[in-house]
């Protein structure tokens, strides 16, 4: 019985058989046909091989959604050289709450540079300077810099000069702040708390040792990513003159970063730079100093590194075998016919 029901089983499946038998007595090898199965064979190999590389490659996927963390502190990371004694400058951040932070958590390094606009002899900033300029019209090129950030590695160190006397400071390190908008500066002269903000000792110091060209290493707002580039890193300004301000206006955007290397909070921003000579008798008014107000967006950004499904690998694969076979046959059958 047994038997019998696996014979009606194979029969019945044999009778929904729909795709059309030619028996072997029929079927004749040409040349033509012969050269069409191999560029058809050729062009399935090639074709497959490709979609192999595209089934391994990642695409970046940006999602905006309101940010509705208020309460967390902001973390500045700060890597500036000036051009003046550590002694005659000072650090610290001013928000709109005036709430004054203190740089106890930036160190300042006397070291010795040459400011040279676009010729510092440093090969990291001649690099640093060469991405800016390529992120600026090649915006797929961030993708890739997101593709390759590690968490926890260490970032790559600036060779100083150590021979010669040092003429500079190098102020680096990272502060906490409030989650609002603020305005970190270097100006002359050590900060000192008062009830109606903070002051700095600026009239200890004397006029011509005013000098505050700089160069920015690294700017960077949130948990510190080694191989992102921020909008200012590399960035390096020449003072014209001993009473000179330069101001950098910067937008915040929170951004949770997830990729197959790094996982972390970290922040994006935008910049726009003006600079100018404080001339009181022109009108033109202000203190001498780096200033930096930013001011914090109310949207956050998720970046996702995206893989292509397996599923839908193997299904991209046999559509194109599928339609080669396909293709194939149809140029066989018109030359038969």
């Amino acid at each position: 019985m047994r038997r019998l029901t696996k014979k009606k089983a194979l029969t019945l499946v044999k009778e929904l058989d729909a795709f059309p038998k030619v028996p072997e007595s029929y079927v004749e090898s040409t040349a033509s046909g012969g050269t069409v199965s191999l560029i058809a064979f050729t062009l399935m190999a090639v074709l497959a091989f490709l979609e192999f590389f595209v089934y391994t490659n990642t695409w970046m996927k940006y999602e905006y959604e309101v940010d509705k963390d208020f309460s967390s502190k902001l973390r500045i990371n700060v890597d500036i050289t000036v051009a003046m004694r550590c002694q005659y400058i000072g650090a610290d951040v001013l928000d709109l709450a005036e709430t004054m932070v203190a740089s106890d958590g930036l160190n300042y390094e006397p070291v010795r540079e040459l400011f040279i606009m676009l010729l510092s002899p440093v090969v990291s900033i001649r690099t640093l300077l060469h991405i800016q300029e390529r992120l600026k019209v090649e915006h797929s090129l961030q993708d890739v810099l997101f593709k390759t950030a590690v968490k926890g590695a260490q970032p790559a160190k600036t060779q100083r000069d150590s021979s010669s006397p040092p003429n500079a400071c190098r102020i680096h390190g990272h502060l906490y702040v409030n989650k609002v908008a603020g305005n970190f500066h270097i100006t002359v002269g050590k900060s000192i708390p008062h009830p109606r903000g903070h002051a700095h000792l600026a009239a200890l110091v004397s006029h011509d040792s005013y000098n505050f060209s700089h160069r920015i290493d690294h700017l960077s707002f949130g948990e510190a990513i080694p191989g992102l580039i921020s909008p200012l890193d590399g960035t390096e300004k020449i003072a014209a003159d001993y009473n000179h301000m330069f101001q950098y206006f910067i937008t915040i955007v929170p951004t949770k970063l997830n990729t197959y290397k790094v996982s972390a909070e970290t922040h994006q921003y935008s910049v726009t730079e003006r600079e100018r000579v404080i001339n009181h008798a022109a009108g033109s008014h202000g203190v001498s100093g780096i200033f930096m107000k930013y001011d914090i967006s109310s949207l956050m950004v998720k970046v996702t590194e995206q893989h292509m499904p397996f599923w839908k690998f193997l299904v991209r694969l046999c559509g194109i075998v599928g339609g080669i076979f396909s293709t194939t046959e149809i140029a066989l059958l018109y030359e038969i016919l």
